[in-house]
Formats: C-alpha cells, structure tokens, sequence
C-alpha cells in the first residue's frame, strides 16, 4: 500500500476551489480541514470536509487574510500541508515562509519565487535577462519628469498597491490575453502544458477562457512553452504556476507571472488529461513530476465559462442572493465547480464567481456547440447570472470564427442586446414556473373575468 503523500491538509480558502481541492485530497486518501468566516457557516465546502473550523467574520480581512489565526488552526488540528487555492493569501510571500515556521508544508511555490515575481517591474527584467521577449518600454518613471496622467497613475498605484511605480512599453493593438500553464519540481524538472486563450474579459477580469487558443501555431506554441519554462527557472519556481503573454501578429511578450492555480486551470485539466492540483501535492510531498513534456498530448478543445451572481442587462451589477433553484449540467464532456446549490446563499463579501461551466469536445466547433447546450440547461433561480451574456458571446460570429482581442466585449456591445433575449429562454430542465404558462394563464383569467 502505499504511503499518504499527507496525512491531513487545510484548505485555506472557500466556494468551488476550496472544494476543488478537497475532492483531490480525498481521492488520495488525505483528510481535509476547511476553515469558514461568518458568512460561510452553511456554505458547501465547510461540510465537505471532514473538519471545519470558524476563523473570523464575513469580511476577508478579519476571516480568510487572517494569516496567523489559519496556520495556528493547521497547526492545532494537526494538519501537515495547506493548499492556498487562488485569491486571498495564496500569492503572498509570508505565508510559505509561515507555514515552514509551523511545521507545516505549504503547496505552492516558495517565498524567494513569489518575492521575485511579485513587482511587474522586476519581473519584467529577469524575464528579459533570460531571453524572455518583452514589449519594448522605458523602465521606471521619473516624477519629476512624468506627464499628469502619469503621475494620477503613480497615485493610483500607490493607493491600491502601495507601489508608485510606474513605467511605459509600446501599445501593442489588438492584443490577445495567453497564458501558459506551467509545473516544476524540486527534482529541476520543468513542464509546460499548454496555453489558454484569456482575451474574453471585462474591466481586465476574464469572464471565458479556451485551450487551444485559435491563434497559436504549434511552432509558436513550442517557443511560448519554452519561455514559460526559461521564466519560471529563472525565478526558482517549484509547483504550479502560470506565466501570462501578451500576444499580438505573431508575436508575443511577456506579462506577468501568477504564482498559484489559475481559476482557469480545469480547461488545461481536460485537455491533458492530468489533475493539476494531484500533480501539486506530489510536488509539495517532495516527489517528482508524474508525466515529462515528451509524454504529454492534447486532445480536443476545451471552454471555461465563469457564471458571476451580476446582472448584466444591469451594468453587471453584483447580484448576491439566496439560490432559490439549481440545476447544473450533465451530459458527455460537461464539467461544473461550484461551492453552491439549492438554498445557498450567495454572499456580498467575496468575489461573485458562483459556479465554473467547462466543456471538452472533439475540436473548437464542438465544444462551442457543447457549451452552449450546457448554459442552455443551467439554471440559477435567485441571482441574476451571468448565464445568458455567455451565451450571447457564444453565439456571436466574431467569436466563432476565432476573432479575439482584450478589447471584444468593448468591441460587441451589441451582446447585451442578445442577452436580454436570452435571458426569456427558459431551461427545459427549470421546474419553476414558465413565465410562457403563466401569461397565457393571466389572460384566460382576464378573458373569464370580461365575459
């Protein structure tokens, strides 16, 4: 038989990755620890685990960003590893070094990797030192010199992030949003698994992501791959990661680097075949990559759509409420994560993501034609969802053909439109009443009431 990678992990985080997780753990036979603020008492992940312990109040701030009290709480139940998830704490460089001063094995990359990576800026230029392309630019600002709207935005930055640097790169139009998914050991093997295509966003946050991109030849493919790989060795990365280009005429730049699991990373599950967050605990665990490059393929096509509580024939105004109804999809090659269902409430206090919809078919065309079945079968009574506006995007020409830049829901306004319509088009799996049943029911009782 053999021996447990761990014995028990905290998942420090909640809704569908903390579950996520869990379902990773307990297919290798480790127990899990949830932790859960004010909000969260009833919530899906806090019963899914095996433990669950309270560590604050519904804001982040006193609950999930309260670093101390969550390694304390792995500590004191005797957990031997934490899994950050994405979000909260899980890029901040003290809680690696935290969890090694309490004994317990952090899964995700060490504190010198997150430290190098962690400022743009900085990260730009090793990149750069290790045959990284990137966009052509100036370095850093001097405010003596900067324009006004240079120096708003050196204010802005040092309100929001405390860091008022700022420097310039060249515009690059129409650019596309790809990032390659990476994994490395502390064996120094280093593998990259593909990109993901994450130029469908809104206000700079993705709302739908696809692997393979539509753009990328397999020659780029391999040169992106390859200096994903250069990237993350020359930061001394070890676990999964995710290094993010720009990509624009057949060339591409570097952009950033995400130290943790993208929400993402299901679409780069199915293609593969291999489960990223398995594949991070045997890192943590001190073993070696279970798969090399070579023995790594792609089949198919896979979609990632993520279903927001917002409205968006509102503004995509956020929209958190008690889920009256819930039906996900099911069929051949339909994924869905969620931390929610029938009777959750979808609270304020965090990200609106309430569930990720993702779809593997045989190439693009079917895959688009499986994730539009799918939204087609979703229902979210309660919230208003962002299910329609997907299927608006699906449904749009541009977008079939491959057409993609950051800029394509300014591009499509046109979508809201369609969405409206969409949103009349009721589930054939939606129990609730049938907004069609119930005019033609007002008007018999307003003909019976007239005779």
């Amino acid at each position: 038989m053999k021996k447990k990678l761990f014995n028990k992990v905290l998942v420090a985080n909640r809704g569908e990755i903390a579950i996520r997780v869990m379902r990773a753990c307990r297919e290798l036979g480790i127990a899990t620890v949830a932790v859960y603020s004010d909000a969260d008492r009833s919530a899906i992940h806090v019963r899914y685990a095996d433990e669950a312990h309270h560590i604050g109040a519904a804001p982040p701030a006193e609950s999930y960003l309260q670093l101390d009290r969550i390694v304390k709480v792995a500590h004191d139940c005797g957990a031997d590893a934490i899994h950050p998830g994405y979000g909260f704490l899980a890029e901040k460089p003290r809680f690696p070094e935290a969890c090694g001063e309490a004994g317990v094995t952090f899964i995700g990359p060490p504190a010198s990797a997150m430290r190098a990576l962690s400022s743009k800026l900085a990260a730009r230029q090793l990149a750069a030192q290790h045959g990284v392309p990137v966009t052509p630019g100036s370095g850093a600002v001097e405010p003596a010199t900067a324009l006004e709207a240079i120096e708003s935005t050196a204010q802005a930055a040092r309100s929001a992030f405390g860091d008022p640097t700022v420097y310039l790169e060249r515009y690059v139009r129409k650019p596309r949003h790809i990032e390659i998914q990476v994994i490395c050991d502390s064996h120094g093997h280093a593998v990259h698994l593909g990109e993901r295509e994450c130029s469908i966003q809104r206000r700079h946050q993705k709302i739908m992501e696809e692997t393979p991109s539509p753009a990328l030849t397999p020659d780029v493919r391999a040169a992106m791959g390859a200096a994903a790989i250069r990237a993350a060795r020359a930061a001394g990365y070890v676990n999964a990661g995710t290094v993010e280009f720009i990509y624009s005429e057949g060339e591409f730049y570097f952009l950033e680097v995400n130290a943790r699991l993208q929400v993402e990373h299901p679409i780069t599950e199915a293609v593969t075949g291999i489960d990223l967050v398995k594949e991070q605990i045997r890192v943590a665990a001190g073993l070696e990559l279970s798969f090399t490059q070579e023995e790594l393929q792609w089949r198919g096509h896979a979609i990632e759509m993520r279903i927001n509580a917002e409205d968006p024939l509102r503004n995509f105004i956020p929209n958190p409420r008690r889920i009256s109804r819930w039906v996900a999809p099911a069929g051949p090659g339909v994924r869905v994560d969620s931390g929610f269902g029938p009777g959750s409430d979808v609270p304020p206090n965090y990200d609106s993501l309430v569930a990720k919809l993702i779809v593997h078919g045989s190439d693009r065309a079917d895959a688009i034609a499986r994730a539009s079945r799918a939204l087609r079968e979703f229902v979210v009574a309660g919230p208003a969802t962002t299910i329609p506006y997907h299927r608006a995007i699906l449904e749009n020409s541009d977008f079939r053909s491959g057409s993609l830049s950051t800029r394509f829901i300014e591009d499509h306004p046109q979508l809201i439109e369609q969405a409206k319509k969409l949103a009349e088009d009721q589930s054939p799996f939606d129990y609730g009443p049938d907004p069609r049943h119930v005019a033609a029911a007002a008007a018999a009782v307003a003909s019976m009431v007239r005779r």
